[in-house]
Protein backbone atom coordinates (compact mmCIF):
# COMPACT_ATOMS: atom_id res chain seq x y z
CA UNK A 1 0.00 0.00 0.00
CA UNK A 2 1.08 3.55 -0.62
CA UNK A 3 0.33 6.96 0.79
CA UNK A 4 0.96 8.64 -2.55
CA UNK A 5 -2.70 9.48 -3.09
CA UNK A 6 -3.13 10.72 0.50
CA UNK A 7 -0.22 13.14 0.65
CA UNK A 8 -1.26 16.23 2.58
CA UNK A 9 -4.63 14.76 3.56
CA UNK A 10 -6.28 15.44 6.92
CA UNK A 11 -8.64 12.72 8.15
CA UNK A 12 -10.90 13.62 11.08
CA UNK A 13 -12.36 10.57 12.85
CA UNK A 14 -15.36 11.09 15.09
CA UNK A 15 -18.60 9.32 15.98
CA UNK A 16 -20.35 7.46 18.75
CA UNK A 17 -18.56 6.22 21.86
CA UNK A 18 -17.92 2.52 21.38
CA UNK A 19 -18.29 2.61 17.59
CA UNK A 20 -14.59 1.91 16.97
CA UNK A 21 -12.76 5.24 16.82
CA UNK A 22 -9.63 3.82 18.48
CA UNK A 23 -9.55 0.87 16.08
CA UNK A 24 -9.83 3.22 13.12
CA UNK A 25 -7.04 5.43 14.53
CA UNK A 26 -4.70 2.47 14.98
CA UNK A 27 -5.26 1.33 11.42
CA UNK A 28 -4.62 4.84 10.06
CA UNK A 29 -1.39 4.93 12.05
CA UNK A 30 -0.39 1.59 10.52
CA UNK A 31 -1.10 3.08 7.10
CA UNK A 32 1.41 5.87 7.76
CA UNK A 33 -0.81 8.67 9.04
CA UNK A 34 0.41 10.89 11.89
CA UNK A 35 -2.36 10.26 14.44
CA UNK A 36 -3.50 12.51 17.29
CA UNK A 37 -6.19 11.07 19.61
CA UNK A 38 -8.71 13.01 21.72
CA UNK A 39 -7.62 16.36 20.38
CA UNK A 40 -9.55 19.55 21.21
CA UNK A 41 -10.84 20.83 17.85
CA UNK A 42 -9.60 24.33 18.65
CA UNK A 43 -6.05 22.98 18.31
CA UNK A 44 -6.65 21.51 14.85
CA UNK A 45 -4.86 24.26 12.93
CA UNK A 46 -1.96 24.24 15.38
CA UNK A 47 -1.48 20.49 14.95
CA UNK A 48 -1.47 20.85 11.17
CA UNK A 49 1.05 23.68 11.37
CA UNK A 50 3.38 21.72 13.69
CA UNK A 51 3.23 18.62 11.49
CA UNK A 52 3.91 20.76 8.42
CA UNK A 53 6.99 22.19 10.11
CA UNK A 54 8.34 18.92 11.54
CA UNK A 55 7.37 16.32 8.93
CA UNK A 56 6.44 18.36 5.88
CA UNK A 57 3.13 19.34 4.30
CA UNK A 58 2.80 16.00 2.49
CA UNK A 59 2.62 13.98 5.73
CA UNK A 60 -0.99 12.73 6.05
CA UNK A 61 -2.63 13.45 9.41
CA UNK A 62 -5.48 11.76 11.25
CA UNK A 63 -7.11 13.25 14.33
CA UNK A 64 -9.68 11.62 16.60
CA UNK A 65 -12.22 14.02 18.07
CA UNK A 66 -15.14 13.10 20.32
CA UNK A 67 -17.37 14.39 23.05
CA UNK A 68 -14.60 13.92 25.62
CA UNK A 69 -13.37 17.26 24.29
CA UNK A 70 -16.29 18.90 26.08
CA UNK A 71 -17.20 22.41 24.95
CA UNK A 72 -14.26 22.35 22.54
CA UNK A 73 -16.19 19.82 20.46
CA UNK A 74 -18.69 22.46 19.43
CA UNK A 75 -16.00 24.29 17.49
CA UNK A 76 -15.18 21.31 15.26
CA UNK A 77 -17.44 22.30 12.39
CA UNK A 78 -16.05 25.82 12.39
CA UNK A 79 -12.51 24.46 12.31
CA UNK A 80 -13.42 22.16 9.43
CA UNK A 81 -14.65 25.01 7.26
CA UNK A 82 -13.40 24.73 3.70
CA UNK A 83 -9.73 25.65 3.54
CA UNK A 84 -9.47 26.28 7.27
CA UNK A 85 -6.46 23.97 7.65
CA UNK A 86 -5.09 24.34 4.14
CA UNK A 87 -5.41 20.58 3.61
CA UNK A 88 -7.84 18.31 1.82
CA UNK A 89 -10.03 17.07 4.65
CA UNK A 90 -12.08 13.89 4.98
CA UNK A 91 -14.55 13.59 7.87
CA UNK A 92 -15.19 9.99 8.97
CA UNK A 93 -18.14 9.25 11.27
CA UNK A 94 -18.38 5.89 13.05
CA UNK A 95 -21.90 4.77 13.91
CA UNK A 96 -23.56 1.78 15.60
CA UNK A 97 -26.97 0.87 16.94
CA UNK A 98 -27.87 1.65 20.55
CA UNK A 99 -28.05 -2.00 21.63
CA UNK A 100 -24.60 -2.71 20.20
CA UNK A 101 -23.09 0.40 21.82
CA UNK A 102 -24.64 -0.48 25.18
CA UNK A 103 -23.24 -4.01 24.97
CA UNK A 104 -19.76 -2.73 24.09
CA UNK A 105 -19.74 -0.12 26.85
CA UNK A 106 -20.90 -2.63 29.41
CA UNK A 107 -18.17 -5.04 28.29
CA UNK A 108 -15.42 -2.49 29.04
CA UNK A 109 -17.21 -1.35 32.25
CA UNK A 110 -16.74 2.33 31.54
CA UNK A 111 -19.38 5.02 32.03
CA UNK A 112 -20.43 7.01 29.02
CA UNK A 113 -18.86 10.53 28.99
CA UNK A 114 -22.36 12.08 28.79
CA UNK A 115 -24.05 9.67 31.18
CA UNK A 116 -23.89 12.16 34.06
CA UNK A 117 -24.89 9.59 36.68
CA UNK A 118 -27.93 8.45 34.69
CA UNK A 119 -28.50 5.47 32.43
CA UNK A 120 -25.99 4.52 29.78
CA UNK A 121 -28.73 4.81 27.16
CA UNK A 122 -29.38 8.40 28.25
CA UNK A 123 -25.74 9.24 27.59
CA UNK A 124 -25.95 7.70 24.13
CA UNK A 125 -29.04 9.72 23.27
CA UNK A 126 -27.35 12.94 24.38
CA UNK A 127 -24.33 12.04 22.29
CA UNK A 128 -26.48 11.39 19.21
CA UNK A 129 -28.08 14.78 19.65
CA UNK A 130 -24.71 16.53 19.94
CA UNK A 131 -23.33 14.71 16.90
CA UNK A 132 -26.40 14.86 14.65
CA UNK A 133 -25.34 17.84 12.54
CA UNK A 134 -21.75 16.68 12.30
CA UNK A 135 -22.89 13.25 11.13
CA UNK A 136 -24.87 14.83 8.31
CA UNK A 137 -21.69 16.59 7.13
CA UNK A 138 -19.53 13.45 7.15
CA UNK A 139 -17.81 12.33 3.97
CA UNK A 140 -17.82 8.70 5.08
CA UNK A 141 -20.22 7.09 7.57
CA UNK A 142 -19.35 3.56 8.68
CA UNK A 143 -21.93 1.53 10.59
CA UNK A 144 -19.91 -0.84 12.78
CA UNK A 145 -22.90 -2.61 14.33
CA UNK A 146 -22.18 -5.86 12.48
CA UNK A 147 -18.42 -5.40 12.02
CA UNK A 148 -15.71 -7.00 14.10
CA UNK A 149 -12.33 -5.34 14.66
CA UNK A 150 -10.77 -6.96 11.60
CA UNK A 151 -13.66 -5.99 9.33
CA UNK A 152 -13.48 -2.38 10.51
CA UNK A 153 -9.74 -2.19 9.87
CA UNK A 154 -10.39 -3.61 6.40
CA UNK A 155 -12.89 -0.82 5.71
CA UNK A 156 -10.41 1.84 6.85
CA UNK A 157 -7.60 0.28 4.82
CA UNK A 158 -9.87 0.09 1.81
CA UNK A 159 -10.71 3.78 2.13
CA UNK A 160 -7.28 5.19 2.98
CA UNK A 161 -4.64 2.67 2.08
CA UNK A 162 -5.09 1.67 -1.53
CA UNK A 163 -3.93 3.95 -4.35
CA UNK A 164 -7.37 4.04 -5.93
CA UNK A 165 -8.90 5.45 -2.73
CA UNK A 166 -8.60 8.99 -4.08
CA UNK A 167 -11.36 8.12 -6.54
CA UNK A 168 -15.04 7.86 -5.71
CA UNK A 169 -15.67 4.56 -3.95
CA UNK A 170 -19.15 3.09 -4.23
CA UNK A 171 -20.41 0.40 -1.86
CA UNK A 172 -23.60 -1.38 -2.90
CA UNK A 173 -24.96 -3.46 -0.03
CA UNK A 174 -27.96 -5.74 0.23
CA UNK A 175 -30.02 -5.92 3.42
CA UNK A 176 -33.25 -7.26 4.87
CA UNK A 177 -35.90 -4.74 5.89
CA UNK A 178 -36.87 -6.98 8.80
CA UNK A 179 -33.41 -6.32 10.27
CA UNK A 180 -33.55 -2.55 9.74
CA UNK A 181 -32.28 -0.13 7.11
CA UNK A 182 -28.48 0.45 7.08
CA UNK A 183 -27.84 3.73 8.86
CA UNK A 184 -24.86 4.60 6.68
CA UNK A 185 -26.77 4.44 3.37
CA UNK A 186 -26.84 7.46 1.07
CA UNK A 187 -29.55 5.82 -1.06
CA UNK A 188 -32.05 3.06 -0.28
CA UNK A 189 -33.81 0.98 -2.94
CA UNK A 190 -36.67 -1.41 -2.17
CA UNK A 191 -36.79 -4.66 -4.15
CA UNK A 192 -40.00 -5.92 -2.58
CA UNK A 193 -41.87 -4.97 -5.76
CA UNK A 194 -40.36 -8.10 -7.35
CA UNK A 195 -41.73 -11.64 -6.80
CA UNK A 196 -40.00 -13.41 -3.95
CA UNK A 197 -37.99 -16.55 -4.89
CA UNK A 198 -38.64 -17.77 -1.36
CA UNK A 199 -42.00 -19.03 -2.60
CA UNK A 200 -40.40 -21.07 -5.40
CA UNK A 201 -39.49 -24.42 -3.75
CA UNK A 202 -36.47 -25.10 -5.96
CA UNK A 203 -35.06 -21.58 -5.35
CA UNK A 204 -35.84 -21.15 -1.65
CA UNK A 205 -32.59 -22.63 -0.31
CA UNK A 206 -30.43 -20.59 -2.70
CA UNK A 207 -29.35 -16.96 -2.51
CA UNK A 208 -29.20 -14.07 -4.94
CA UNK A 209 -25.58 -14.99 -5.67
CA UNK A 210 -26.70 -18.28 -7.24
CA UNK A 211 -27.20 -18.04 -10.98
CA UNK A 212 -30.66 -19.65 -10.98
CA UNK A 213 -31.95 -17.25 -8.33
CA UNK A 214 -30.32 -14.20 -9.93
CA UNK A 215 -31.69 -15.06 -13.36
CA UNK A 216 -35.16 -15.49 -11.91
CA UNK A 217 -35.06 -12.14 -10.07
CA UNK A 218 -33.66 -10.16 -13.00
CA UNK A 219 -36.16 -11.67 -15.45
CA UNK A 220 -39.22 -10.62 -13.47
CA UNK A 221 -41.40 -7.79 -14.89
CA UNK A 222 -40.01 -4.42 -13.84
CA UNK A 223 -36.53 -5.60 -12.87
CA UNK A 224 -34.75 -4.64 -16.09
CA UNK A 225 -36.65 -1.35 -16.25
CA UNK A 226 -35.59 -0.53 -12.69
CA UNK A 227 -31.94 -1.29 -13.39
CA UNK A 228 -31.94 0.68 -16.64
CA UNK A 229 -33.31 3.74 -14.81
CA UNK A 230 -31.60 3.45 -11.41
CA UNK A 231 -27.99 2.85 -12.43
CA UNK A 232 -27.80 5.97 -14.65
CA UNK A 233 -29.34 7.94 -11.78
CA UNK A 234 -26.62 6.69 -9.43
CA UNK A 235 -23.96 7.50 -12.02
CA UNK A 236 -25.27 11.05 -12.29
CA UNK A 237 -25.14 11.49 -8.53
CA UNK A 238 -21.66 9.95 -8.44
CA UNK A 239 -20.40 12.57 -10.89
CA UNK A 240 -21.88 15.28 -8.68
CA UNK A 241 -20.19 13.78 -5.64
CA UNK A 242 -16.85 13.86 -7.46
CA UNK A 243 -17.33 17.51 -8.42
CA UNK A 244 -18.08 18.35 -4.79
CA UNK A 245 -15.06 16.42 -3.50
CA UNK A 246 -17.10 13.63 -1.87
CA UNK A 247 -15.27 10.33 -2.29
CA UNK A 248 -17.66 7.74 -0.80
CA UNK A 249 -21.18 6.66 -1.75
CA UNK A 250 -23.21 3.86 -0.14
CA UNK A 251 -26.22 2.38 -1.90
CA UNK A 252 -28.45 0.03 0.10
CA UNK A 253 -30.69 -2.43 -1.73
CA UNK A 254 -33.31 -4.16 0.40
CA UNK A 255 -35.83 -6.95 0.33
CA UNK A 256 -37.67 -8.74 3.13
CA UNK A 257 -34.84 -10.91 4.46
CA UNK A 258 -31.78 -9.81 2.48
CA UNK A 259 -31.27 -13.23 0.90
CA UNK A 260 -32.68 -13.38 -2.63
CA UNK A 261 -33.95 -10.26 -4.44
CA UNK A 262 -31.74 -7.64 -2.81
CA UNK A 263 -28.62 -9.80 -3.19
CA UNK A 264 -29.21 -10.46 -6.89
CA UNK A 265 -29.95 -6.81 -7.65
CA UNK A 266 -27.00 -5.61 -5.56
CA UNK A 267 -24.63 -7.76 -7.58
CA UNK A 268 -26.09 -6.46 -10.85
CA UNK A 269 -26.01 -2.80 -9.80
CA UNK A 270 -22.41 -3.16 -8.65
CA UNK A 271 -21.47 -4.87 -11.93
CA UNK A 272 -23.04 -2.12 -14.02
CA UNK A 273 -21.35 0.63 -12.00
CA UNK A 274 -18.00 -1.13 -12.41
CA UNK A 275 -18.61 -1.28 -16.15
CA UNK A 276 -19.09 2.50 -16.06
CA UNK A 277 -15.65 2.87 -14.48
CA UNK A 278 -16.49 3.40 -10.82
CA UNK A 279 -14.55 1.70 -8.03
CA UNK A 280 -17.36 -0.45 -6.67
CA UNK A 281 -17.72 -3.21 -4.10
CA UNK A 282 -20.75 -5.40 -3.44
CA UNK A 283 -21.55 -6.32 0.16
CA UNK A 284 -24.33 -8.37 1.72
CA UNK A 285 -25.13 -7.32 5.27
CA UNK A 286 -27.73 -9.91 6.18
CA UNK A 287 -26.87 -12.82 3.91
CA UNK A 288 -26.84 -15.97 6.04
CA UNK A 289 -28.47 -14.23 8.97
CA UNK A 290 -31.64 -16.30 8.68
Amino acid sequence: MTLEDHRGELVVVTGMTGAGRSTAAKELEDLGFYVVDNMPPSLLRDVVRLVDESKGPEQPIAVVVDVRSGSFFQSLQANLAQGATGRRTTLVFLEASDDVLVRRQEAVRRPHPLQAGGRLLDGLQRERSVLAELRSDADLVIDTSTLNVHQLTDRIAEAFGAPEAIQLQVTVTSFGFKYGIPVDADFVADMRFLPNPFWIPELRAGTGRDREVADYVKSRPGAAEFLDAYVPLLAGVAEGYLREGKRFMTVAVGCTGGKHRSVAMTEEIARRLKDLGYTTRAAHRDLGRE
